[in-house]
């Protein structure tokens, strides 16, 4: 392993995360709005946890109450004022649907003067649910999108029909109060209707994009679930604002100025990157490849959201790990190259890793284990092939979420 190149992509990646977490954006937002009536707080995603602590400190006693629903492991203490449960990501679970619950019982019956301040992260659509269909089945169709590879917006557009707070339908159940909703994104482009399926954005998508996912998809539906699928979402909502206070392009921009201070030349190449992880990791191998004898320091960013179609494949890993061992092939016995592959909320796939690590020894390194890399590849087994030879990148729960991050570096 090349120990500089190995430190150097850790750096960055840790150093480019912490610049984005969202306490100091959202006390930005916070800081001089002026809300009527009694204020609920409701925080819901990922970075659910930071983002109400910090709401909590700005508003102090103007806040009223409040309920936050985040990942397990993810809440660090007690917020004075607001309750916090944890739930299952990225598959719904009782314990998610009960944060939930609670937050619909918060904010029953508000009068017109009230305000319910919304913060809303990725990992909110599965976080933050209360299902039209037994949880068992939600669980089932999710499960099915997240195995055929589905894209966010595909996912979300399903999910929002199958749901009594998504698709701006917790904000109807809000009215008459007035929503106001603070935004970290995890959906490339930033559509507010698909992030985290939009609980209080009038709904972009229609029930014929629906039904094509699950007929595209052969998804398995009961009879009402389909009927779900053709009810239509709300399309306008009275006394809604939604602001986004972050996105991935905030991340590469840091990364990108850590990347210059620490002497390498940075290029972003995307912050749109949609398509399989083991195609992005091939083109970023290839992209080091043609660049690696150009005798200076370079580093090319590349942020969004790739996907992994699980069948055929039993193993563990999430989508930056298989995009780093599949770069692993490209540049095997290249001295001075690596590529380095995380999500920014610390966590990538049912894995205790951020992502995955690979430079020009890793291919080598896993032979002489005894360990191929075509067949770790096969079975989407990412995680025990890069724990192997330490390239598994850790960093825990970050606080924040704003898709992922890769960079490939020319030491």
């Amino acid at each position: 392993m090349n120990e500089v190149l190995r430190r150097d992509a850790e750096t960055i990646v840790r150093q480019a995360i912490a610049a984005v977490t969202p306490a100091a954006a959202v006390e930005r937002a916070l800081k001089d709005c002026v809300f009527p009536g009694n204020v609920y707080l409701v925080s819901a995603g990922k970075a659910a946890w930071k983002m109400a602590e910090t709401a909590e400190r700005v508003l102090g006693d103007r806040l009223t109450s409040g309920v936050v629903v985040t990942k397990y492991g993810h809440v660090e203490h007690p917020i004075p004022s607001l309750v916090c449960y944890e739930g299952g990501h990225p598959v719904p679970d009782e314990a998610g649907v009960a944060g939930t619950q609670a937050a619909l019982e918060l904010t029953r019956e508000l009068k017109k003067e009230d305000t319910v301040l919304f913060l809303l992260s990725g990992g909110g659509s599965a976080l933050f649910e209360k299902p039209l269909i037994p949880l068992e089945e939600l669980k089932d169709i999710t499960g099915q999108m997240l195995a055929k590879g589905c894209d966010i917006v595909e996912i979300n557009t399903v999910r929002k029909r199958l749901s009594a707070v998504k698709g701006g339908r917790f904000a109807q159940w809000c009215a008459p109060a007035a929503v106001r909703t603070i935004v970290l994104s995890d959906v490339l482009g930033d559509p507010p209707d698909m992030i985290a399926s939009g609980p209080t954005v009038p709904d972009q998508s229609t029930c014929a994009q629906a039904l094509e996912v699950a007929e595209r998809y052969h998804l398995r539906l009961s009879d009402p679930a389909r009927e779900c699928l053709n009810r239509e979402t709300p399309k306008a909502l009275p006394d809604t604002e939604t602001r986004i206070i972050g996105s991935v392009r905030e991340v590469c921009a840091a990364a990108a100025e850590i990347c210059r201070n620490m002497g390498y030349d940075p290029l972003l190449l995307t912050d749109q990157l949609c398509c399989e992880a083991g195609d992005a990791g091939s083109f970023l191998a290839s992209i080091l490849k043609t660049h690696a004898a150009d005798g200076r320091k370079r580093a090319f960013l590349a942020g969004g959201e790739t996907v992994v179609h699980l069948s055929p494949g039993s193993g563990l890993g999430g989508r930056n790990q298989e995009m780093a061992l599949a770069a692993a092939r490209g540049i095997a016995g290249i001295a001075n190259v690596a590529l380095v592959c995380a999500g920014t909320d610390g966590t990538d796939g049912p894995t205790d890793a951020a992502g995955g690590y690979a430079d020009g020894s890793t291919l080598s390194e896993l032979s002489m284990k005894g360990i191929s890399c075509q067949a770790m590849l096969e079975n989407h087994d990412a995680y025990h092939a890069l724990d192997a030879v330490g390239g598994l990148i850790r960093t825990g729960p970050t606080g924040t979420n704003v898709n992922d991050i890769a960079i490939a570096l020319i030491g």
